[in-house]
């Protein structure tokens, strides 16, 4: 039940905000020109991460705006921690994203992915 809840709230969140992605797949990190972002990144508007922002989303090839799991993430650069909205990602995409965060060694994500019954 509570699993239930918890999708449902985050669900909410994306429903009522608009996807501002600013970082188009293909593109290159501002500070980091070898850094080549494999899928869509923004944020979505109106909502407030751990670093003041709008919180971080991914989005994937899928029609429906669905999200299909979350990030986990910790920066010891930054010395943060932040979550991040997969949105209508497949599993390949998942994968690619969390191949992307845990590439260097100073920062590591979790996937934890939407159960296929909510």
């Amino acid at each position: 039940m509570h699993d239930e809840a918890f999708w449902q709230l985050l669900t909410t969140l994306v429903e009522t905000s608009t996807i501002n992605i600013d970082r188009p797949r293909g593109s290159a990190h501002p500070r980091y020109p070898d850094v080549i972002y494999p899928l869509d990144y923004g944020y979505l508007s109106g909502t407030i991460s751990g670093d003041g922002d709008g919180i971080d989303a991914w989005l994937g090839s899928q029609s429906e705006r669905r999200i299909s799991a979350i990030l986990i993430t910790v920066d010891l650069t930054k010395r943060d921690s932040e979550i991040k909205f997969l949105i209508g990602c497949t599993t390949q995409e998942q994968q690619a994203i969390l191949t992307f965060h845990n590439r260097w060694a100073n920062q590591s994500a979790i996937m934890v992915e939407r159960p296929a019954d909510i």
